[in-house]
């Protein structure tokens, strides 16, 4: 996972790089950029050079979305077994009974389908194509908050703080948060290759 971050970091900066040579070329009439050191890049060269930029953000993209869908899925899937379990078994789970004493079960559910709701809106905010779409991770992320505030003030009632539960209040909002970071890293990336295709210049011979 930290190598694909390193990736994707290490092609916006080489997109950069790029883009400030074409810049610079726009400048300098003896400093085209060149595919060899005899001749600089013609229209066409420069159309493939982005266009082979544009999918291979596009495919990175996918895949990243695709990985942190799927982490969330799965996770939105075990909420649903806690969910079915705490409503047919109530306090059978041990992460659940910790809070016997001070929570209703109904309120334990309430909780969970919460976490998958905001498990669910930050899938839809990576997937949605429209220019608003980060608003429905922001609002996975308020759900989270909301969560996290609920479970930390009742592990803090428990008589001995439960390390092993402390997923409860830090997984939707951890999930939404790193959801944030990669939509943002994804749209930094393909900002990069918007404006390598601006800078694309036609060359004149002569």
């Amino acid at each position: 996972m930290s190598f694909q971050l390193k990736t994707a970091h290490q092609l916006i900066l080489k997109m950069r790089k790029l883009a400030r040579q074409i810049r610079n070329s726009e400048d300098d009439k003896f400093s085209l950029p060149t595919v060899d050191d005899a001749r600089p890049m013609d229209i066409n060269e420069q159309e493939e050079l982005v266009r082979s930029l544009e999918k291979m953000q596009a495919h990175q993209s996918l895949q990243w979305k695709s990985v942190f869908a799927a982490l969330l899925f799965c996770y939105s899937a075990f909420l649903l077994y806690s969910i079915y379990q705490q409503t047919l078994f109530p306090w059978e789970l041990r992460y659940h009974a910790y809070f016997m004493e001070d929570v209703d079960s109904w309120i334990i559910i309430t909780a969970d389908w919460l976490a998958v709701l905001a498990c669910s809106m930050a899938i839809m905010g990576l997937f949605n194509n429209s220019k608003d779409h980060r608003k429905w991770i922001w609002y996975s992320c308020s759900i989270g908050l909301v969560l996290a505030i609920f479970w930390v003030y009742y592990m803090l009632r428990m008589p001995k703080f439960r390390w092993d539960v402390i997923w409860l209040p830090l997984g939707p909002l951890c999930g939404a948060g790193v959801c944030l970071y990669v939509d943002n890293l994804l749209s930094e990336s393909s900002e990069e290759v918007r404006k390598l295709r601006s800078y694309m210049y036609a060359f004149k011979a002569g």
